[in-house]
């Protein structure tokens, strides 16, 4: 491993490759002192936290970070087994920077790292990641032969019931229903979060593949996906569950099933989240990225809210959350946001917001989220390009002379009024992203089709949903 191959995992918002080819323990090691170091230099650290998923190289590759942190003479708190979520809540509720052991939804050959500075507050690519990486590459050609924690033994902390009642703090559990719920894990850390979360709340809470076994045996920890739903949408109906609940790997997030096992889109479930956060915070400001539904804004105005538009990605999001003071943002990619959740993102707390929504309507998830969906999206389409840059300027160039009002906040984003699309590059792979929203099924398709062929005319090759 030379420092050079780092900048194939170091990706926009955290670290992510495959093991042991492209990240294995001295490069974990090399990372933890490139860490260690940052956030000594940036925010005078004495300690970080450092956690692990499921995954059959988490315990090595955090042993591994852990030792290369503790080698730039910072404290070191093993949290052990965790979700992402609960990281960020461990970096708030202790003060202290973290750093998290998880490839997400990707396949159990990837491991990677996400980091925070003390109160989670966001490290991406703009904001220290890149010189962590260049720390670590400094670090590398010295990283021993067996990176362990050696004779520095860390501090052990089990934070997961000081999570379950932050998340309960959410909500007013008296007024929770007996709802029956169905949540797949697929055998990711949520396996281990829900069923705490879930203890003590008035719910008859089935848990789908809850066993940790990184190796994903029974299909992946990848919700969004639509037959990533299968298993779960055919055990709301055997069961006659009330709510289904998916999780991806690390369980930061979460996408909702109806009882009649239809899925909800991320912006949906922002809409509901954000509706009721307004009732409890009136007048305040609401986040959402560029390719949520216009539903979303709506909502929002509707409710006496401010609507903000953001980047996707969450060292953007959570950025914006800190300059406008916004209480919540939603993704349609099903991160939810909360500003009493240290601005962190949160899976669990948006599910415990819709359950109590939902308890308090007395009407069925089908119902209930009827009033927030209003227009037909096509969910996101990638298309194989040489250079996303130049093809997203010519698109531009032909939807402004065809009337639209267009914007460059993230990527292309061009509005017809009865419709609008969303053209923005990959930061990792040679894609273009399409996202497009109008009033129903037969016209999105036909829009779908549209750009495509302007993005086809313009060098695009392949176009995959």
């Amino acid at each position: 491993m030379t420092p050079s191959s780092l900048s194939a995992i170091f990706k926009a918002y955290d670290v992510r490759g495959i093991v042991p080819d492209q990240m294995d323990a001295k490069v974990a090691w090399a990372i933890g002192v490139g860490f260690g170091r940052f956030v000594q230099d940036t925010a005078g650290a004495t300690r970080v936290l450092v956690a692990h998923d499921m995954r059959s190289s988490g315990p090595e590759l955090a042993r591994a970070l852990m030792a290369g942190a503790s080698s730039t003479g910072l404290e070191v708190v093993d949290l052990g087994l965790t979700s992402t979520d609960m990281t960020y809540f461990a970096s708030g509720h202790l003060d202290a920077p973290a750093a998290m052991l998880t490839a997400s939804h990707n396949p159990a050959q990837y491991n990677g790292i996400k980091m925070c500075l003390a109160g989670a507050a966001p490290i991406g690519q703009e904001s220290g990641l890149a010189e962590i990486r260049a720390l670590a590459e400094e670090a590398l050609p010295s990283a021993p032969d067996q990176p362990g924690v050696g004779d520095v033994e860390p501090e052990h902390m089990d934070l997961l019931a000081a999570f379950a009642e932050h998340v309960h703090s959410f909500v007013d559990i008296s007024a929770l229903a007996p709802l029956r719920i169905v949540a797949d894990t697929a055998n990711g850390m949520g396996g281990l979060v829900c069923p705490k979360v879930f203890e003590g709340l008035p719910f008859t809470l089935e848990v789908l593949y809850g066993e940790l076994d990184g190796t994903f045996p029974n299909h992946p920890a990848d919700p969004i996906q639509i037959e990533n739903l299968a298993d779960l949408r055919a055990r709301v109906l055997e069961t006659g569950a009330d709510v289904g609940l998916a999780f991806d790997g690390d369980a930061d997030r979460v996408f909702l099933v109806d009882e009649k096992a239809e899925p909800l889109s991320g912006s949906t479930t922002t809409a509901i989240v954000a509706k009721a956060m307004l009732e409890k915070h009136p007048g305040a400001t609401i986040l959402h990225n560029c390719i949520c539904s216009k539903a979303v804004p709506e909502v929002v105005r509707e409710n006496g809210g401010i609507p903000v538009r953001t980047r996707v990605g969450h060292s953007f999001i959570k950025g914006v959350m800190a300059e406008t003071g916004a209480v919540f943002g939603g993704e349609h990619s099903g991160h939810y946001y909360f500003k009493d959740n240290f601005r962190a993102d949160s899976g669990i707390i948006a599910t415990v917001v819709v359950l109590e929504v939902l308890s308090r309507a007395g009407v069925s998830l089908s119902e209930l989220r009827k009033p927030f969906e209003r227009y037909a999206d096509s969910g996101e389409i990638n298309t194989t390009v040489d250079d996303p840059a130049a093809i997203v300027e010519a698109v531009a160039e032909e939807v402004a002379a065809a009337g639209a009002q267009v914007d460059f906040l993230d990527g292309l984003t061009a509005d017809f009024g009865d419709w609008w699309f969303n053209l923005r590059p990959s930061n990792t792979e040679p894609l273009l992203r399409l996202n497009v929203e109008a009033a129903d099924r037969d016209a999105c398709k036909a829009r779908v089709e549209e750009v495509l062929d302007l993005v086809s005319k313009a060098g695009g090759t392949k176009a995959t949903a």
